[in-house]
């Protein structure tokens, strides 16, 4: 935990104090910011104050007294509920304005980590309850420089197995020999397997109208062939297996042929122009100095694809923060799926990813942007032109 950097983003958010609190490790933010070791076993409540201004102090329960011991500050002991309640008073020591992992109507749901009674609870003692959203994207989101290089060493070899996915399928078409979607997953879980790369789940291996469901995945009872017409998406994030390590998340297309249906290459080319627009905007307003705010990615990135009257296919968020989780804890590009009012801070890494989603096939293009040093940068190869498959012969 940095309680000097804690303390001066609280004064300059003009609040009080940050309320960290958790039951039952119901709150892997507070865990994470605090430093708190992954081995703790939690069945009962703890709190833990860091004021704007002074010395934290924190709260447990008797059974365990120890578990915030790695903390500064002095630690109030309570058994009962109402001696919790009373320390509890003095342990907010008469804050007003108190952040807690909250989201007002629920606007951010990827920090809303506390229960709503908890929070009646603090609000019954006069404090004001405000999101930590800012305050997480901020010490829970931003990069070290060690993080951004795994995440470009990652990047570098999930670019290098997509190259040779694609090459897979197109030398199974060449030769006449079957490929199904779910062998190229295979193909791409052993890759990560050899290169030492890690994933929660995926990839997705689509065709055609598989490629319109934003979250298929092929199984081994559940798989299409990939024929010769095919319309092929592929949806890979991995991270490399080491402490630290930062997801690199992306999505291409390819036709299995020489060239693809207009229609396809219609849906194909809006929905570029949609992430370049995207990227653009992104890199316009942080080179001025005035990092936009996330739904103002999401609307950059929609308003192009709503003039070209795709608007109702295109059916989820336009990317979302990257960390070590493949979906981070930062802003996301979203002003569909939620109203994101954080702005892009420096050393942040997030995806741009539209799509359109018609009943015969889908089409989705992603890639990764890293903001540092009042600049945006993709952080991969980036796809131009949809991938020509198979035409050896």
């Amino acid at each position: 935990m940095n309680l000097d950097a804690i303390q001066e983003a609280l004064r300059e958010e003009q609040l009080d104090g940050w309320l960290f609190y958790d039951h039952h490790r119901r709150d892997p933010l507070a865990y994470s910011i605090l430093g708190l070791p992954d081995s703790l076993s939690v069945t009962r409540r703890w709190y833990y104050f860091v004021p704007a201004q002074g010395e934290p102090r924190g709260m447990v329960h008797r059974i365990e007294a120890h578990h915030l011991d790695g903390l500064p500050g002095a630690k109030a002991l309570y058994s009962g509920w109402a001696e919790q309640r009373d320390s509890l008073v003095s342990l907010l020591g008469g804050a007003r304005r108190v952040a807690m992992q909250h989201s007002h109507l629920c606007d951010i749901p990827y920090v809303a980590m506390v229960d709503a009674g908890t929070v009646d609870l603090v609000r019954s003692l006069g404090a004001e309850v405000l999101t930590s959203a800012n305050l997480v994207q901020r010490f829970h989101a931003q990069l070290t420089q060690q993080q951004y290089q795994s995440h470009i060493e990652a990047g570098k070899l999930m670019d290098r197995l997509r190259g040779d996915a694609f090459a897979f399928i197109g030398g199974r078409l060449d030769s006449g020999v079957p490929v199904h979607e779910f062998e190229v997953h295979q193909f791409l879980r052993e890759g990560f397997d050899r290169h030492g790369l890690v994933t929660d789940h995926g990839p997705i291996v689509a065709v055609n109208a598989n490629a319109s469901d934003p979250h298929y995945e092929p199984s081994q009872e559940r798989s299409s062939p990939i024929r010769r017409g095919d319309l092929v998406l592929i949806d890979m994030w991995a991270k490399l297996q080491q402490q630290g390590g930062v997801y690199y998340d992306i999505t291409w297309m390819g036709y299995c042929g020489n060239t693809p249906p207009a229609e396809i290459q219609n849906v194909f080319d809006i929905v570029r122009g949609a992430r370049d627009k995207g990227f653009a905007f992104v890199k316009q307003r942080v080179e001025a100095g005035d990092a936009p705010m996330g739904f103002e990615v999401d609307d950059a990135v929609r308003g192009h694809i709503r003039e070209a009257d795709f608007a109702d296919y295109f059916i989820h968020r336009t990317g979302h923060s990257i960390g070590t989780s493949v979906h981070g804890t930062g802003a996301n590009m979203d002003n569909l799926e939620t109203h994101d009012t954080r702005r892009l801070l420096q050393d942040t890494c997030f995806s741009v990813e539209p799509g359109i989603y018609l009943p015969s096939f889908g089409v989705r293009l992603e890639f990764n942007v890293f903001v540092r040093n009042n600049s945006a940068e993709t952080t991969g190869e980036v796809q131009t032109a949809i991938l020509r498959v198979g035409t050896g012969h």
